[in-house]
């Protein structure tokens, strides 16, 4: 079971979830992809996290352009055009008979190799598209009690080694990151850039809030994240001041609130970041009091706004 940002409650539906692999809708028992796919051998491909809201998608263009970008930078033909491949996903959730509360991975591979070798001109088939797409809804527990970071040694890198930019299937620098956190007693890893400012966590993106401004990182060592651009958008629209800017571990241990965002959960408050409480620093009481009242604000709004924006084709 998920734990921290992406905690989630079981649902038995899921044991009989069809799966779109390649266009065909198998059970989940017999969905499989080749041992010679790029995806598996070399973690080669990209991938969007969707979200269900009352029968559309939530912001269904950012995802799709950010999934061909990916696509287009490492130079990989997705084999269907955006439309024709938004309508394999709703394909999947009707045969589903999904309408709400679900979350969709979609991942793109370059397609099944005749030999183990990392060089793509040895793919022989074109890219393998997989969507799962399942009943998951995030714990509204984690909310109320917010989570707990830790700010890990594996730094978000410079875009001439990977840019992170990319939202690939070589997660490796992530999950080095979760692992560190994980056996620190943390929810999640707090990530620097190579400067050593805040850059993001490994699965989500990182706010704090100071003196009525909201802060996030440059953006230039993390992923265009969809709920990040929507959460600062949210706020110029409300006339909350809100930076893209560098920050140190310094103004987060003085931050007023922090939060973190992802296409699963929305927003989730941070109660504590390597240890230190997130409080005003001349507070003397360091308990844990619920939600800030801006993370209560954005998050109200950004549920609105997923509502509102949600997309079905015709």
């Amino acid at each position: 079971m998920a734990t921290g940002t992406h905690d989630f409650k079981g649902d038995p539906r899921n044991a009989d979830i069809l799966i779109s692999v390649n266009g065909e809708l198998v059970h989940r028992d017999q969905a499989k992809v080749s041992v010679f796919d790029s995806g598996y051998m070399m973690g080669d491909g990209v991938w969007e996290g969707l979200r269900l809201h009352h029968g559309g998608i939530a912001f269904l263009d950012q995802h799709l352009e950010r999934l061909y970008q990916g696509a287009r930078t490492i130079d990989m033909d997705i084999g269907l055009t955006p439309e024709e491949l938004t309508r394999r996903v709703f394909d999947c959730l009707d045969a589903n008979r999904m309408t709400d509360g679900v979350h969709i991975r979609l991942m793109v591979t370059r397609g099944v190799k005749y030999t183990p070798y990392q060089d793509p001109r040895v793919t022989v088939t074109p890219a393998t598209i997989v969507i799962i797409a399942e009943h998951k809804n995030p714990n509204p527990e984690n909310f109320e009690r917010g989570v707990r970071l830790y700010t890990v040694a594996v730094r978000r890198g410079y875009p001439d080694v990977q840019d992170q930019k990319l939202n690939s299937h070589s997660k490796l620098n992530c999950i080095t990151a979760c692992i560190q956190a994980a056996k620190a007693g943390a929810d999640e890893g707090l990530m620097l850039d190579p400067h050593g400012f805040v850059a993001t966590c490994n699965s989500t993106h990182f706010f704090i809030v100071r003196r009525g401004e909201v802060w996030t990182s440059t953006g230039q060592y993390c992923i265009p994240g969809i709920t990040r651009g929507n959460m600062i958008r949210l706020a110029r629209d409300n006339g909350i001041p809100v930076f893209e800017k560098p920050f140190s571990l310094y103004d987060v241990y003085g931050a007023d609130e922090a939060f973190v965002t992802g296409t699963f959960a929305g927003l989730t408050p941070v109660r504590e970041v390597d240890g230190r409480p997130i409080c005003h620093p001349l507070n003397t009481d360091t308990s844990w009091k619920g939600p800030g009242p801006m993370a209560r604000k954005l998050s109200a709004l950004y549920q609105e706004l997923c509502e509102r924006e949600a997309q079905r084709p015709e």
